[in-house]
Order: structure tokens, then C-alpha cells, then sequence
């Protein structure tokens, strides 16, 4: 691993790795809007450290040794686990005497007389009951014992990584004894001790892929000392019964009527109480997303992290440490219900019956590096008052044809914020919906990437009418070794046919293999039906966020050499086409500003010129694009000096970028076919195509649709049609995707009526016409 300075002031690691001996230490904080943390909570040492598998419970996790201990070492090992000590037992006190709820509860007593001090009291102990409740620590053990057996049954293995443990730890710890106001923190190992009380406290923001996260990542945080998180539960309906199970183990609920803009008093309880626990160093775990959401910042997320937001600007607490959290199946567990109805004890009972009833291969938790909310604030909040241009500015033009936007634009990744707030709330609103979906695209990278996933992207982007076992194994090394030069980490290892053997029992329902008996090998067929088509969908779309900049450099390629298609000779070959630098930002700038980049996985702070320019630099790299010098620029022995080429960055020296280079003749590249991978460019661009044809199947909504209407009606309605139509695999957050950016750029328009808001085509999209130009310039970038 080396480290240079680039032009613009950001540390560049360059890593070579070497396939099973060397894994990168993915899951880096943004040095953009915290370089303080970027330099100081990260340890290159401790990715030597290597994985533990947390449900693997020996004798040796235990105080005692002895045959009956080996029987027994679990529930022993679970009951001598050091749980902290729980909120304060004055929590409720405090909560209503806190001078918020005391000031929510006076204006809501204005008026009425009658409303004595006691029953106000009375009221919000009421609410703080529907929020927590104290943790009971026999039960607490009791459930991780039978967690951790159920987890050894569902699971191969459930990894966590000993070196990303420490860097949380000594992050704690140097917070602890380092005031965030001093810089950064030095780089110096810790010398060993007792563990020390945290200086500011522990927020957990995770993703949630399945049911069992909840329970899954209280069990590890507390089997690995990291103490008892409160969990937040999130749009669950959950009965009664579940729902105090679920308090007593640490999990927290919004309380009802949180929306109501009338009822100032939940929103004053929830947060006092979120103060409180912030105060008393309790590891707090949010989830960001909901899993029929996926990469889309859930509302009850938005409502936590706003709550700890004003705890840290009220002066609560003086920092908080952020911890992104990647989680990774071979199979995740169960499924998120359909329908609304509340789910019982027995019905979750049930639910693990069945789920055991299946294998799920493995399971990875990853811990990304720390950072400071403070200094995210900071650096968020400095420059970035004054909003850049509009999607419908910057877009519309393109979809019409009436002129072409400029390259170099000052807009920013527009970030979607309720429209309901004014003034300093919507700001603040606007800030949090940047942080929860930073903090998103941080759990994504730093989420390991499982074998189920590398085979179904095969499969289903590479290879859908069939693959020989040999052929399959041949791609699934070249797909490792593209992963490990990305910097992402995977979730296994092993010998390379028992992986993808692993890989193809758990996929057995989505597939079709044929012995073939003269020459010894297997013919992997995927199923033609809609539900093999959509679990395998499912895990491949763990592989966008990664080749993300080049799928969309991909596409662009193909929207370009669609529109040079009638020109072209019948003869032309890939290597006689030839693409202009400034057509190729132009095409990348389209895409990119259509689609959010939460659905690409990513971060939402780098500008997109910049981002088009990585785009362009990725597909050099990776044999894509190869540089096209103008005829009679040099000679045939010429061995003057020349500056190497502005579009590759070469780990050293002062290399001029081509954005600056406005003078001199316009830069083009050839396409070529990279060696690894001939087929590279298809299997690019149709790991986009979910997104794209999801977006294609709403502007056929359009349409269809009878408007106005309600936009969960209009969510609904466009998940039916697409399922209908026989798209991709339907995705909620594709759907809200598509009709957000569509109310961006213009498309559809937001009236209040007395029913509430609902949506209805835009004046300029009731022309069929315009419809029409704005389904060809999404399907330009459609492969096939």
C-alpha cells in the first residue's frame, strides 16, 4: 500500500493485491467531509489481524475448562459476557423535567385549565413507555443464548473482521482523551489497559437486508464488547406482545403520532430521551434503510438521525462517533412482510422454524472507519449555503433537444428533503438527509461482497443462456481479481471449485445443471422464470456500487455508438470507432444526473464533472477506452519528451488533468476489447439495466396512469406494471427513484388538494410527444 498527493490535496492509496494472499481494508470514512477522521482513526496494521467467526463459541471463550465445559462452553460463554450498566435509573425523571418536554407540555396545556401538572406527567411517562422501556439482563442472556444457536444452525459462519473490532475501540478510546477541537488524532498504537469510558458516544448506522438484523448485530456488538446497542425498529408492525419483548431487549420505537406537526409533545419526548441516551455513552444502532427500500433513506431513519443531529447541536453531548455497518448474506434470511398486519410472537417463531429449513451459506458483519459528526457538520455547512442548478435546468434540455447543458456545472447531487420545512429546518433537514445518505453509501462500500453474489451477476449479466462449469469458474477468478483491484473485500475463501459449487447449491431453485457425460463437464442453465430472474437479480445487485463508474462509462459508450451506428460502414470493427473526450463527459453527465447516487452506491459529495472524469479514467484502466494520438503529432523516431496521458492517473508525478487542456486539440478514444474479458462491455452495461429499464417502465406508467393521484398510489400501480410488462425484477426503490427524479426534472408536479398532496403530469408531459422523447433518451443507454 503507497500513498501519493494528487492535484487536488486528497491522499491517494494505490493497492496491488495478490489474489488469496492480500485483502484491501475496505470501508475508508469520506476524506472530503472528514479528513481529520480519514487520517486518524485508521491503522494499517490491524488488517493483519484477520476474522473470528462469532458463533464458533469454544471452551476457550469461557473462564473454565473440562469435558463439561465443552458441552456447555456457550451457555457459559453468553453468561459471562460484561453487559454495562443500563440507562440511568432516573431516566424517566429526567425525561420530564427536561426544559423541552416542559415547554412542549406548557403550550400544549395553553387554554385548558383543567390539564393539572400530574396528568401531564402522566402523559409523557406514558410516550417514553411507548418508546423503551429498562433492559432485563436474564432475559437478555436467555435470547443470546438461543440466538447463538439459531445462528450456528442458520449459518456456515458469521465473520467479523479482529482489526475493524480495534480500530472501533481505539477510536473510543483516543476520542476519549483527545478533544475533537485539538485536530486530528495521532497515529501512535495505544498501549494496552483496561478498557476505558468512551469520551463521546458510539452510533451505529447500519443497513438492513433481512428481519434478523436487529437481534443479529445486538448479539455481536455485545459478544465482542462493544456493550448493548438500543436497536431502533423501524415501519414494522409488530403486536403488543413482540413489541415489549423487543423493549426489554434493547429495542426503541417512534412514538405514534411523531407527524402530526400538531403534537409538539412525541417529538420533545423522543428528544429528551435521545439526549439522555447519547449522555449515558449507550451504543446507539440505527437502520437507514428498509429492505423493501434497499439504498434509500427510510423516513424513521431520517427522524433518529435528526434526533441525534440536535442532541450534538443543543450541546447534549459534545461529539458523536458514527460507525457505518456493511452486512453481507449468501442467503439472507427470511422476508420482509407483504401485507401491514402486525406480527406476533409466534408468527416470528415460525418464521426461524422455516428459515432452517434452508441452507444460507455465510454471513459477514463489516465495521467502517469512525467519524466525527462534528466535523462532518463543519465541512458540510461551510460553502454549501447556496444551492447550485435545478435537474429540470440541467436535464430537460437533453430529454427535448432543445440545447445542450454546459459540461463544467456547479450543481451538486440533488438531494431529495421534504418540501414541507422553511427556512433553518428545511436546512437542517437538508443536512441530515446528506449525512443518512453519506453514511448509506459508506456502509455499501465497506459491505464484503459474498460468492452467491459473484455468481449470479455471471449468470444473469454474462451468461443467461448458459455456461459450462469449467467457463464459469474461468470468469468467477477474473471477477475476484477485478473486485480485489476496487478496493472492496470479499466474504469468502477457499478453493476456487468448492466456491463456486457453494455458490451454485445455494442458487439450486434459480438454475438447471446438465452432467454432460463424454466430456466430464456441467451445463449451468438459468431458470427463464420471473422468480429465479428476481433472486438472482437480488444478489447481483450487490456488484453495481462497485463497477458503478464504469457501467455508467459503459452505457455512455453505448448511447454514442448507437447514435454513429447509421454512419458506420458494414465492415467497422470496435477498433475503428472512434469517441470524442467531450461527447463521452456530455453522455456520462446525462446518466449521472438522471439517476440519484444512492442507487449507484455513491457518495453524495463529489461533483459530478469530477466523477464524469473518473468515469473516463476507470474505462482506460480497465482496457475499455484506449487514447487516440492525432496522425502527425510525433514522428516515427521521435524521443523528445512528451507529457504522459492527462486521462490515466500514474502514481507518481505532476500529470496535468485534461479538463485544463482547453487550448490544445480535443482528446478521442478508440474502443477497445480488454484481454481478461472480451464480453466486458455487455456485462457493464446490463449490470445498469434494472435501474434503467425500471425508469424506461415508468415513463410507460406515465401513460397508462390516470392522474392525479396519491404517490403511494402511483408507487404501487408502477411496481404492478412493471412485474406486468416483464422488466426486471420490480424494486420498491426503484419505483420511488423514478418518480422523484421525475419530480426533479419536471416531469410530474406536486398540487395540494384538501385530500393532500398528490401528483399529476406536468403541462409540458401531457404532449405525447415529449413522453415520447423522454423514453428514447432513457432507452439510448439500454443495451439490447
Amino acid at each position: 500500500m503507497k500513498t501519493w498527493l494528487c492535484d487536488s490535496g486528497q491522499k491517494v492509496e494505490i493497492f496491488i493485491p495478490f489474489l488469496g494472499k492480500c485483502r484491501p481494508f475496505s470501508g475508508r470514512c469520506c476524506q472530503i467531509c472528514t479528513p481529520k477522521s480519514w487520517e486518524g482513526f485508521h491503522y494499517q496494521h490491524l488488517s493483519h489481524l484477520g476474522f473470528r467467526d462469532a458463533v464458533r463459541v469454544t471452551e476457550e471463550d469461557t473462564r473454565y475448562r473440562g469435558w463439561l465445559v465443552r458441552r456447555v462452553c456457550g451457555f457459559m460463554a453468553v453468561w459471562g459476557w460484561e453487559v454495562p450498566a443500563d440507562a440511568p435509573t432516573e431516566l424517566p425523571a429526567r425525561v420530564c423535567h427536561s426544559r423541552r418536554v416542559r415547554d412542549a407540555a406548557t403550550g400544549c396545556s395553553r387554554g385548558d385549565d383543567s390539564e393539572s401538572p400530574q396528568h401531564w406527567e402522566e402523559k409523557v411517562l406514558e410516550i417514553l413507555a411507548e418508546i423503551q422501556a429498562p433492559l432485563s439482563l436474564l432475559t437478555l442472556r436467555l435470547c443470546n443464548w438461543a440466538l447463538l444457536k439459531l445462528l450456528s444452525r442458520l449459518f456456515l459462519g458469521v465473520q467479523v473482521h479482529r482489526g475493524q473490532l480495534e480500530m472501533v475501540l481505539r477510536a473510543t478510546r483516543m476520542v476519549g482523551m483527545w478533544p475533537a477541537a485539538l485536530g486530528p488524532v495521532p497515529c501512535h498504537p495505544l498501549r494496552p489497559g483496561p478498557p476505558l469510558q468512551p469520551g463521546v458516544p458510539l452510533v451505529f448506522l447500519s443497513r438492513h437486508r433481512s428481519l434478523l438484523d436487529g437481534l443479529l448485530l445486538s448479539f455481536l456488538l455485545c459478544s465482542q464488547g462493544l456493550g448493548v446497542p438500543r436497536v431502533t425498529v423501524g415501519g414494522l408492525a409488530c403486536s403488543p406482545c413482540l413489541r415489549a419483548l423487543l423493549r426489554r431487549l434493547g429495542g426503541i420505537f417512534l412514538p405514534s403520532r411523531l407527524s402530526d406537526r400538531d403534537e409538539e409533545l412525541p417529538r420533545a419526548i423522543l428528544a429528551a430521551y435521545t439526549e439522555e441516551v447519547l449522555r449515558s455513552r449507550q451504543p446507539l444502532l440505527i437502520f437507514l434503510e428498509e429492505p423493501p427500500a434497499p439504498l434509500r433513506l427510510s423516513a424513521p431513519a431520517h427522524w433518529w438521525l435528526t434526533m441525534v443531529y440536535r442532541a450534538v447541536q443543543d450541546g447534549a453531548v459534545p461529539d458523536v462517533l458514527l460507525v457505518p455497518i456493511g452486512i453481507a448474506y449468501d442467503v439472507a434470511p427470511g422476508g420482509w412482510p407483504q401485507d401491514e398486519a402486525p406480527r406476533g410472537l409466534g408468527a416470528c417463531l415460525w418464521a426461524a422454524c422455516g428459515a432452517l429449513r434452508r441452507s444460507h451459506g455465510c454471513a459477514r458483519l463489516d465495521l467502517a472507519q469512525p467519524f466525527s459528526l462534528q466535523e462532518f457538520v463543519a465541512k458540510n455547512l461551510i460553502g454549501r449555503s447556496s444551492g447550485g442548478e435545478m435537474l429540470e435546468e440541467l436535464l430537460l434540455p437533453s430529454v427535448l433537444g432543445t440545447c445542450l447543458p454546459p459540461l463544467e456545472d456547479t450543481a451538486e447531487v440533488p438531494i431529495p428533503g421534504p418540501s414541507t420545512a422553511a427556512g433553518s429546518e428545511a436546512a437542517e433537514q437538508t443536512l441530515v438527509t446528506r449525512l443518512g445518505l453519506h453514511a448509506l453509501s459508506d456502509s455499501v462500500a465497506c459491505s464484503a461482497v459474498m460468492a452467491v453474489g459473484v455468481t449470479s451477476a455471471l449468470l444473469l449479466h454474462k451468461h443467461r443462456e448458459g455456461v459450462l462449469l469449467s467457463r464459469l469458474m474461468q470468469d468467477f477468478s477474473w471477477l475476484l481479481e477485478e473486485i480485489l483491484l476496487r478496493q472492496h473485500d470479499l466474504g469468502f475463501s477457499g478453493q476456487l471449485r468448492a466456491l463456486v459449487q457453494h455458490s451454485l447449491v445455494l442458487l439450486g431453485p434459480c438454475l438447471t445443471c446438465h452432467h454432460l457425460a463424454p466430456p466430464g463437464d456441467v451445463l449451468v442453465v438459468p431458470k427463464a422464470s420471473a422468480q429465479a430472474r428476481r433472486e438472482l437479480g437480488h444478489h447481483s445487485a450487490a456488484l453495481l456500487p462497485i463497477f458503478a463508474n464504469e457501467a455508467v462509462g459503459a452505457c455512455a459508450i453505448h448511447a454514442l455508438v448507437m447514435e454513429m451506428l447509421p454512419f458506420l460502414g458494414a465492415a467497422a470493427g470496435p477498433s475503428d470507432i472512434v469517441l470524442s473526450q467531450d461527447e463521452l463527459h456530455r453522455k456520462s453527465l446525462e446518466l449521472l444526473r438522471l439517476l440519484p447516487p444512492n442507487l449507484l452506491g455513491l457518495q453524495p459529495c463529489q461533483p459530478l464533472p469530477c466523477r464524469s472524469q473518473d468515469i473516463v479514467d476507470k474505462l482506460l484502466l480497465c482496457g475499455l477506452l484506449q487514447a487516440e494520438e492525432p496522425e502527425g503529432k510525433r514522428w516515427v523516431c521521435d524521443l523528445a519528451l512528451h507529457p504522459p496521458c492527462a486521462g490515466v492517473h500514474w502514481p507518481g508525478g505532476d500529470i496535468t488533468d485534461s479538463d485544463s487542456d482547453d487550448e490544445g486539440p480535443k482528446r478521442c478514444f478508440k474502443l477497445s476489447t480488454p484481454q481478461g474479458c472480451p464480453s466486458l462491455l455487455l456485462f457493464l452495461c446490463r449490470l445498469l439495466s434494472p435501474v434503467l429499464q425500471s425508469y424506461a417502465g415508468a415513463v410507460a406508467f406515465l401513460q397508462q396512469a390516470s392522474w392525479p393521484q396519491p404517490e403511494a398510489a402511483c408507487v404501487e400501480a408502477l411496481q404492478q406494471l412493471l412485474a406486468q410488462e416483464g422488466w426486471e425484477p420490480p424494486d420498491r426503490s426503484l419505483a420511488l427513484s423514478s418518480l422523484q427524479t421525475f419530480k426533479e426534472m419536471g416531469v410530474l408536479e406536486e398540487v395540494q388538494t384538501p385530500a393532500g398532496p398528490l401528483l399529476q403530469l406536468s403541462q409540458l408531459f401531457r404532449s405525447g410527444t415529449n413522453r415520447e422523447k423522454l423514453g428514447a433518451f432513457i432507452q439510448q443507454f439500454l443495451w439490447g
